[in-house]
Order: C-alpha cells, then structure tokens, then sequence
C-alpha cells in the first residue's frame, strides 16, 4: 500500500537542512511543511504559523501532558516539537509533509508513523566546516555555538544510522540528492 510520506530532514545545527529544506519545497509546493511548536521567542520577522507555532510554557506542558506531539525535545531553556494533530490533518487529505527536525525529532516520527516516514540526514562534511558555518551566521553567542558544537558530535552518531544520508560539501548537489530521495517516493 502507497502511503502519504512523512520526510524527516536532520542535521546538526548549521549542517544545511534548512538551505535544502526550503529549495525542495519551491520545486514541490504538493509538499507541506510540518510548522513547529516552540516556547522560544518570537525573533523580529517572523509570524506565528509561518515559522513556528509559539507557545507559553504552559501551553506546551498541557500538549505533552495530553500527547498531543509526535516529539518534543527541551533544548537548553526551550522546546520545540511537532503538533501530531497538524500531521493527522496532512495525512488524512493524502498530503506528503516535510519535517525540519533533530535527529531524535526523526526517529520519534519514525515511531508514530512508521509506514510514513522517511529519514533523511544531511551531513556536513566535518566538524570544522559545521563550526564555520556556526560562525559565519553571526546570531549565537560564543556559549551557544559551544553548546551546538558539542550537541553535533552526537547527532553525526545517530544521524550515520539513517537509511539515506546525504554529504553536503556542495550545497546544490545535496539539494539534488535530497530531491531524487524525496522524488523516488513520491512516483
């Protein structure tokens, strides 16, 4: 049986997911994008229901209280997680949805819908590029690109157990990878 797919896309933070994430949803605007859940703060220019669903910290304990996620994942002062309703909805019209998660975001997804989900790992060419990139966006204090950096070694160990696993040395050619993954479950 064909079933609508669920494509969870990860990478340690700076590893390029969201750069592949954003040109494979222009190519195939069929494709939903799965919008997460935060309690982090809103940061200028962004819309509730565009970039995330933000939410007081008692709004997100009520969720998970009443398993209402498909994942969840406190980082550092803040959590982010996936509203199962929002991918209930997808899924019952026949829609495919991408996800722009962390590695345990994908394998929580895998578990809820294994018959749906497709994990894919974009992973950066070695810790050094993935520090530069942390670097070169200018947004994160010396503590919190620490804190990514350290966060990313055990992300690579998971994320080398995903059953497509993509090098993004070349950003369009990880593009075009992610497309052909994505395109040989879509026919």
């Amino acid at each position: 049986m064909n079933y609508p797919k669920l494509f969870a896309i990860t990478s340690p933070s700076g590893g390029g997911k969201t750069s592949i994430i954003k040109v494979v949803l222009e190519r195939h605007p069929e494709i939903k994008f799965s919008i997460s859940a935060t309690t982090r703060p809103m940061r200028s220019g962004e819309v509730n229901g565009r970039e995330y669903f933000f939410l007081s910290q008692e709004e997100f304990q009520t969720l998970i209280e009443h398993d209402e996620l498909v994942e969840y994942e406190q980082l550092y002062t803040d959590y982010y997680g996936t509203l199962q309703r929002e991918v209930n909805r997808a899924l019952q019209a026949g829609s495919c949805m991408i996800f722009d998660v962390d590695v345990k975001g994908a394998r929580s997804i895998q578990q809820k819908y294994p018959n749906e989900a497709v994990l894919i790992f974009i992973m950066p060419p070695s810790l050094e590029i993935l520090e530069q990139r942390l670097r070169s966006r200018k947004t994160e204090n010396e503590e919190k690109i620490q804190r990514r950096l350290s966060r990313a070694k055990m992300e690579l160990e998971i994320g080398k157990t995903f059953p497509h696993i993509i090098v993004n040395d070349d950003l369009s050619r990880a593009i075009n990878e992610t497309e052909n993954i994505i395109q040989s479950y879509l026919s």
